[in-house]
């Protein structure tokens, strides 16, 4: 990390994303996922990883049409710490504990 100014800048724009998204679908996208909260997390997150694998290794340099890198980078992060609440039972319409620690 260069200045830890990057990472407040990086840290509230995961924070505005997550507050505008999570206004848009609400908590039960999350809780009431098929398989569970977790494995809902885990479904979002491949699908992520599979479009950034995509676009890293097969359209280098290209413009995606819809989201940007940057974008998918954000979502992951987020479904992190959705991942992170959910465990902890601060997800509305979860317990937490899902999953050992």
């Amino acid at each position: 990390m260069k200045d830890s100014k990057h990472l407040d800048a990086i840290l509230k724009d995961l924070n505005n994303v997550m507050i505008r998204k999570h206004e848009d679908y609400g908590p039960y996208n999350i809780a009431h996922a098929p398989g569970g909260a977790m494995n809902g997390l885990l479904v979002r997150m491949h699908d992520k990883m599979e479009r950034l694998q995509h676009l890293y290794y097969n359209r280098k340099g290209d413009t995606p049409n819809y989201e940007s890198v940057e974008d998918t980078l954000m979502d992951l992060a987020n479904y992190a710490i959705i991942g992170l609440m959910v465990q902890r039972g601060q997800w509305e319409g979860t317990d937490g504990a899902v999953v050992s620690k």
